[in-house]
C-alpha cells in the first residue's frame, strides 16, 4: 500500500469542499425555481395590508401577574448584586 502525500490529501479535501458547496448552490437555485413557479399557482390574497397604528397599545395585566414579573425581576437582580430581596425596594417599576 503506497502512502498519499500530504499536499495530494489537501487538494482532494479543498477540492471535494468545493464541490460540494458548488451542488449546494444549484440545489438552491433549483428550490428557488420550484417555490417561485408553487407560489405562481397559488391564489393571491388581498393586496391592501390592514391599518395599524403608529403608537402601540398599551397592553394591561391583572395585578397578580404585575406582581409575579416585579418578583422575578427583583429576584434576579438580588441575585446578581449577590443580596437577598427582601433588601430591594421597588419605587416605580415601568415599561421602557
Amino acid at each position: 500500500m503506497t502512502s498519499l502525500s500530504n499536499g495530494f490529501v489537501c487538494v482532494m479535501g479543498i477540492g471535494t469542499v468545493f464541490v460540494g458547496l458548488i451542488c449546494i448552490v444549484f440545489i438552491c437555485m433549483l428550490m428557488s425555481v420550484a417555490v417561485r413557479a408553487f407560489s405562481k399557482k397559488a391564489p393571491k390574497q388581498a393586496e391592501s395590508a390592514p391599518v395599524t397604528s403608529a403608537t402601540p397599545q398599551a397592553v394591561t395585566l391583572p395585578p397578580a401577574e404585575k406582581q409575579a414579573i416585579v418578583a422575578g425581576v427583583c429576584a434576579v437582580i438580588a441575585e446578581e448584586l449577590g443580596t437577598d430581596v427582601s433588601n430591594i425596594k421597588v419605587l416605580s417599576f415601568k415599561k421602557a
